[in-house]
């Protein structure tokens, strides 16, 4: 621990698991106070309990695609720690199917949740911000697919694409205010959501790993890393898309074999 974000605090959306757990694990290992977030209060006050921490790390159930939800979660998150310095938006979904199938009620949940949810999130944050007049950093966890096509998972991908220059137009808009907004879009990471693809769509992890030209599925633990990198602040960056993907976006096609 060196801790680089001490006396700052956090808000991580959708970590109760996966890539959002380990981000909040890393901001409080550097020594945020780290509000941990889900839809459920008691798989929220789990995760948190697991988060090296102790009176630093604050369950705090809420919906991001409501609206008063997200307004209290960032109230409560001031008056538990008296200040908003880092809000990460991590909480998505995704729903797969051929596009000539997808209902629109699909489609917009997805919308919902990833794009919506996400601008939601950053405005919270940012109207706090800008009232405490000290900046801060929003980080927005997108995808590599968002900048790419796929087969079967177009509500994702456009989401993910639509959160990448949502990260830029707000980067633009409140860097006066010392806001910086960056985003993350990993590719390949052994998490849940990449088990249940597979698991739905029948990919081949090992056409996944051909693929890449590190050869190998990213952690969780090296995402939360470029998120804390990120939420340091001490890099002259904003607007910016990360890519931990082991290079997936950097190679043309085809198989590194």
């Amino acid at each position: 621990m060196t801790g680089s974000l001490d006396n700052k605090t956090a808000v991580v959306t959708g970590s109760s698991s996966g890539i959002g757990f380990a981000i909040a694990q890393h901001l409080a290992t550097e020594g945020a106070n780290v509000v941990v977030n889900s839809r459920s209060q008691d798989r929220a006050e789990d995760a948190a309990d697991e988060i090296d921490g102790g009176d630093t790390v604050l369950p705090i159930e809420a919906d991001v695609t409501d609206r008063s939800s997200l307004q209290s979660l960032a109230d409560r998150t001031v008056e538990e720690f008296g200040s908003l310095d880092i809000w990460v938006n991590n909480a998505g979904i995704n729903i797969r199917g051929p596009a000539e199938e997808l209902s629109l009620d699909d489609w917009q949940t997805v919308i919902d949740v990833n794009l919506t949810g996400t601008f939601s999130g950053a405005q919270v944050a940012g109207n706090r911000m800008i009232d405490q007049g000290t900046g801060g950093n929003i980080i927005n966890i997108s995808s590599m697919m968002g900048e790419q096509g796929q087969t079967g998972r177009t509500p994702y991908n456009t989401s993910k694409g639509g959160v990448n220059n949502l990260t830029r137009c707000l980067a633009v808009e409140w860097a006066e205010h010392d806001i910086q907004v960056n985003a993350v879009a990993p590719g390949y990471i052994e998490t849940e959501m990449v088990d249940d693809a597979q698991d739905q769509i029948g990919f081949d992890k090992q056409d996944v790993v051909d693929r890449t030209p590190l050869g190998r599925f990213g952690s969780v633990d090296e995402v939360a890393n470029c998120v804390t990198f990120l939420a340091e602040g001490d890099h002259f960056m904003t607007g910016e898309i990360l890519h931990p993907d082991g290079g997936w976006l950097a190679f043309g096609w085809g198989s590194k074999d």
